[in-house]
């Protein structure tokens, strides 16, 4: 026969397990974390979506391109996501411009340094920037 202050024990030691897993379950919990090569396939997407959506936001008349990146990083949570250190620089062509250009020298050149955090879903080709910081250099 159980004893009567059992009962309440046992339910306490359940409740408390239960708050336990759900504070558990909000917390963001790394699997796997590592550099990666930066000719790596869906880091190379991933850097031409940030070149767009850079020059899509941006407010100057001309488009910047990436020169070096300096890091790239491969974070495994719940989702697939990059964080990316790397320099840009203002070039020759205007945002209706496509074409490959060159680099601005002299008065209008720029060099600026940006860390990108991405959320991707490469089978799907799905971007979107969690995280910008971009500063002159």
């Amino acid at each position: 026969m159980a004893r009567p202050w059992q009962g309440p024990r046992l339910l306490l030691a359940v409740v408390g397990a239960l708050v336990a897993l759900s504070y558990q379950s909000k917390r963001k919990t790394f699997i796997l974390v590592y550099e990666v090569p930066v000719s790596d396939p869906v880091v190379v997407t991933t850097m031409g979506f940030l070149t767009e959506e850079f020059n899509r936001k941006n407010k100057d008349p001309y488009n910047f391109r990436i020169v070096r990146v300096l890091k790239a990083v491969k974070r495994l949570t719940d989702h697939l996501e990059y964080q990316v250190n790397l320099e840009m620089r203002r070039t020759t062509c205007l945002k209706s411009e496509l074409t490959n250009c060159s680099f601005q020298e002299g008065k209008l050149y720029k060099k600026i340094d940006c860390y990108f955090s991405v959320f991707v879903i490469p089978w799907f080709e799905k971007y979107k920037v969690l995280a910008q910081n971009c500063t002159n250099v």
